[in-house]
């Protein structure tokens, strides 16, 4: 998941969106079915989304990037058979079902450090070379480059993880507009999984944006509510002092899920 951050269209969730707006906006639109409401659906029910073309063109393409560390169920010519057409869909053939299915085959048999090694290599194959190098110097750790990060967020985060905001944050004592309000996270709404969020998607993402672009960012979860806090220019604490490493995964939502720990801990986590 983390690897499509880099490059995003918007696609909007088509929850609680009036008809006449809505018809207004498909006309405007030349017809098409894209849907632009702001607000997800509340806890306990999922948000639909109309994807357009475009949005499903990005899901395959991260799809087919993170199909290479993906364990195919089945076995022999059923195999073989599945994993030929992964390749031969074509991009706007997937959908973001099919999408966080990859995601989740990626984890099987992979430790935690294993899966967020995958999400890296995954996230330097989308990149033209010298990329990150070029990153740190247009956005040298600033406020403003943290706060125009943040701004691009919004918009190219949007089919990923669904509505989100700019807010203000405090980072290192200074108060600035660097942080980023996920309403209610689609990829973690999607996957049920805590396991997935934190290193599909948490931990990467954090791990690359400060590592290869020089840019700290921190993720902060709530999985209470689904939503999540992105703070641009905040250096992420270590892994075993983020209270996320420790949260108990969702019994009634995530398939991989082990009820015989007292914690119900993703057997991923």
């Amino acid at each position: 998941m983390a690897a499509a951050l880099l490059l995003a269209p918007v696609a909007a969730p088509c929850s609680r969106l009036p008809a006449a707006a809505a018809a207004a906006r498909r006309r405007r639109a030349g017809g098409g079915v894209r849907c632009a409401a702001t607000a997800p659906a509340p806890m306990g029910e999922k948000t639909e989304y109309r994807d357009g073309p475009v949005e499903r063109a990005f899901m395959g393409l991260f799809a087919r990037k993170m199909e290479k560390y993906a364990v195919v169920s089945g076995s022999g010519g059923k195999e073989k058979e599945k994993k030929k057409s992964s390749r031969s869909r074509a991009v706007w053939d997937w959908d973001y079902e099919s999408f966080v299915d990859v995601s989740r085959r990626v984890m099987v048999g992979r430790t935690r450090a294993q899966q967020q090694e995958a999400v890296r290599e995954v996230l330097l194959s989308m990149l033209p070379p010298g990329a990150p190098e070029q990153f740190k110097k247009l956005f040298p750790p600033t406020r403003w480059a943290c706060e125009f990060n943040a701004a691009l967020t919004v918009p190219f985060f949007h089919w990923l993880v669904g509505p989100s905001e700019v807010v203000e944050v405090e980072v290192n004592g200074v108060k600035q507009k660097s942080g980023v309000l996920i309403k209610k996270c689609r990829y973690l709404e999607n996957s049920g999984c805590v396991g997935m969020c934190v290193n599909m998607c948490k931990i990467p993402t954090q791990n690359f944006f400060t590592n290869e672009f020089g840019l700290p960012l921190t993720m902060n979860p709530n999985f209470e509510d689904m939503s999540c806090e992105m703070i641009y220019g905040q250096v992420p604490p270590p892994l075993e002092e983020d209270p996320a490493s420790k949260q108990p995964c969702y019994p009634k939502l995530c398939s991989m899920s082990t009820p015989s720990t007292p914690k119900l801990l993703c057997q991923y986590m």
